[in-house]
């Protein structure tokens, strides 16, 4: 299965979510979401994080969509190998892991971003879409693939 990442805006906020279904145990596709040094490794989406990726840890995190700017970003839940929570004031991305079969887990990205001013610079912020499904293919592939080990 995969759901195209898919965004819906409202007045104050915006969320944007993917989901695929990735043929690899849990631990795998958990051990790449929280080691933060390897991501630009596997996910061109990502430039660099920086910090320790646990609960209540801070994190600096740089992203393509707007590679100027860094994010400083707070782990909000840490529920091995189930559920990862980060964000700041604006917003939360939440990623989540579903035992579906004997060796597929679905991967589903959820972010949700506003509040009271956001309305005033929300036509600034690009579309995730496109990040987004690139984000899920990237991490499909690493952990799909034969190696196992994190380069």
């Amino acid at each position: 299965m995969y759901v195209q990442a898919k965004t819906i805006h409202r007045f104050f906020s915006r969320e944007t979510q993917v989901e695929i279904d990735i043929r690899a145990e849990p631990d795998r596709i958990w051990s790449l979401l929280v080691d933060a040094v390897g991501y630009p490794k596997w996910n061109s989406t990502v430039i660099s994080i920086d910090g320790e990726i646990g609960l209540g840890k801070k994190l600096k995190l740089k992203s393509t969509l707007d590679p100027k700017r860094t994010f400083a970003l707070t782990v909000r839940e840490f529920l091995p190998p189930e559920r990862l929570v980060w964000g700041d004031a604006m917003g939360k991305r939440t990623y989540t892991l579903t035992k579906k079969g004997q060796d597929t887990v679905t991967f589903s990205m959820h972010e949700k971003i506003g509040g009271p001013i956001f309305p005033l610079f929300a036509r600034m912020i690009p579309s995730f879409d496109a990040s987004f499904d690139q984000f899920a293919a990237d991490l499909k592939k690493k952990a799909e693939s034969s190696s196992g080990a994190q380069s």
